[in-house]
């Protein structure tokens, strides 16, 4: 199998995490050498974002100013998560690994649109990143989401309902236009259901 760049994305608490590592590990097992990373990275810009979201360090109160600044940050972490020499996605794929990454620039669209401007701020923030080999969506109820995010110790900005509805709704629009390699899957389905549907499809495009 030729080496990938694999996206999952969801709501929070949509079991990104948990399936991302499944993945890995089924690499892994059959000696097939896998990364997992993350947006935001784990790099300068993304441990800024990382603080901002959970409000040690203070932007604004001003919902909209601070959906933008991150837009902003967001991006500059994700070109340094793209290219940057040291563990970059590309750099590690042309060294034969499969690069599966917990978010993209879809949770962009996702969480930073409210609006015609907004879109427009995050197409112009974005539109250079190309697309990943394979998106896989994890389709969760709010309620589902909202219980498991209860049981961590900390939570961020957007962990909140009226935020995640709007986000799934955005996510719903995002993927029902998207053209390239996508699979849409239960997030409320027992996560080895997940998994095994997940490899049939990874093995099914690129196996045939």
């Amino acid at each position: 199998m030729k080496s990938l760049f694999i996206v999952f994305e969801g709501i929070d608490g949509s079991g990104t995490s948990t399936q991302a590592n499944l993945l890995k590990n089924y690499f892994l097992n059959n000696s097939i050498k896998s990364i997992v990373t993350s947006e935001p990275s784990e790099g300068p810009i993304g441990n800024i974002i990382r603080q901002g979201m959970k409000q040690r360090i203070f932007f604004t109160n001003n919902k909209r100013h601070f959906d933008q600044q991150m837009a902003y940050l967001f991006a500059a972490d994700r070109h340094d998560h793209l290219y940057n020499q040291i563990d970059g996605v590309f750099k590690k794929v042309e060294e034969g690994f499969q690069v599966i990454s917990t978010r993209y620039f879809f949770s962009s669209f996702a969480y930073h649109c409210d609006d015609e401007e907004d879109l427009e701020l995050v197409t112009n923030l974005n539109n250079k990143f190309p697309n990943p080999d394979i998106v896989i969506y994890i389709d969760n109820p709010i309620e589902v989401s909202l219980e498991r995010i209860s049981q961590r110790s900390v939570q961020d900005v957007y962990e909140n309902k009226e935020k995640l509805v709007k986000v799934k709704n955005n996510y719903e629009e995002i993927f029902s236009k998207y053209s390239g390699n996508l699979i849409k899957v239960k997030g409320n389905n027992d996560p080895m259901v997940i998994h095994n549907q997940i490899i049939n499809y990874i093995e099914e495009v690129y196996n045939g």
